[in-house]
């Protein structure tokens, strides 16, 4: 295992365990109270892992490729931190491809429900993945 392939584990842990928990639980949540099957659950916990991390994918993104007027905040603040980043690992068009598929992956997750009631799921997964600010 090289260098990049531990520190891209070490930055999936920390955005697992920071942002993509916090979808993850609102996620779960309705899917319980809304009477979902176990079934149903894990997959709509899968959904809120992938858009939890594409979140974070398309911030890194961002950060290096928007100027602070287009963000509405600092630009390049990760890259002068020295911060461990998805394109300061894969580089950046690794990274947007690495964006599309967790995309793709969310959707996925979403087949075979009633389009009607994931349609604001497929709302939020396509405004996280396009998002430019």
């Amino acid at each position: 295992m090289d260098q990049n392939d531990v520190g891209l584990e070490l930055l999936e842990f920390i955005h697992v365990h920071k942002t993509a928990v916090l979808l993850e639980a609102a996620t779960v949540l309705g899917a319980i109270v809304g009477g979902g099957t176990n079934e149903e659950i894990e997959r709509l916990r899968k959904f809120a892992r992938c858009i939890g991390l594409l979140f974070q994918v398309v911030d890194d993104i961002l950060d290096v490729t928007k100027s602070s007027e287009e963000l509405g905040k600092t630009a390049g603040k990760d890259l002068i931190a020295d911060k461990l980043t998805y394109p300061k690992l894969m580089g950046l068009e690794k990274s947007k491809d690495f964006a599309e598929k967790l995309l793709r992956d969310a959707q996925e997750q979403l087949h075979g429900f009633d389009s009607s009631k994931v349609k604001p799921l497929l709302a939020l997964a396509n405004y996280i993945g396009k998002r430019q600010n």
